[in-house]
């Protein structure tokens, strides 16, 4: 399918659909666009304030680039040193959305996972490329949890480097930190999570494809009950 639009109007177009009320529905659409010419308007929507459209993006920007990598593997991997550069101090820019944006590529493709998973975990290591913004540290340890639904194995390395999270000032590191960590079964965190099950904190997490709001004790008994169900699994 051709489409005419351009530019702000192509943008325009794109939010709209993205702001569909079936995100599934509005996903389908977006795929039907032309796939090269959709990728720059992802990257402007993924750092949006509006964060059901942030989201929207994310989730769309995955979509995209796994069918991308499907046809092109070079031109999926020019979009992922692209997201990895937006969080490179040097990009003069801060990378909003980008930690989001790379997981849910590597959530949604095999081969784009088995290259790049290593790359998403530095940016929480001390000995990596760990990024300061709490922020984009949210966004990573939302991106680390995203990877592990799929691929708990590429991102098992982790988890030294994500448990101090759990003490964090910023209740969604806390949040975010317990889901990993129970999405991974990991038995030696198991009372740092226990201590967490009581923090009534509210965050707002993406899970499932929408935007919620939850406790830190929330996730925390989530990530006690997956934990438990991986002892028996």
């Amino acid at each position: 399918m051709n489409h005419p639009l351009h530019g702000h109007a192509f943008k325009k177009r794109v939010i709209e659909i993205l702001k569909t009320h079936d995100p599934d529905m509005a996903l389908g659409e977006i795929l039907r666009l032309p796939l090269r010419s959709v990728v720059n308007p992802l990257f402007s929507l993924i750092q949006d304030g509006d964060e059901s459209v942030k989201w929207a993006a994310v989730r769309a920007m995955g979509a995209v680039v796994a069918k991308l990598a499907d046809q092109d593997m070079d031109a999926a991997r020019i979009i992922m040193r692209r997201l990895m550069w937006n969080l490179n101090d040097e990009s003069g820019g801060i990378g909003w959305g980008s930690p989001e944006a790379m997981a849910e590529i590597l959530a949604t493709h095999d081969g784009l996972a088995r290259e790049y998973a290593h790359i998403l975990i530095s940016y929480v290591r001390e000995d990596g490329n760990l990024l300061e913004n709490e922020v984009l540290q949210a966004g990573v340890l939302w991106g680390v949890g995203r990877v592990a639904e799929v691929h708990p194995d590429l991102v098992k390395s982790s988890v030294p480097h994500l448990r101090p999270f759990l003490h964090s000032p910023n209740p969604s590191h806390r949040g975010l930190a317990a889901r990993i960590m129970g999405l991974l079964h990991v038995s030696e965190a198991r009372s740092e999570i226990e201590g967490l099950t009581k923090d009534a904190t509210e965050i707002m997490v993406f899970l499932g494809a929408k935007l919620q709001k939850r406790t830190v004790g929330q996730l925390a008994k989530e990530a006690l009950e997956e934990g438990e169900s991986g002892k028996t699994s």
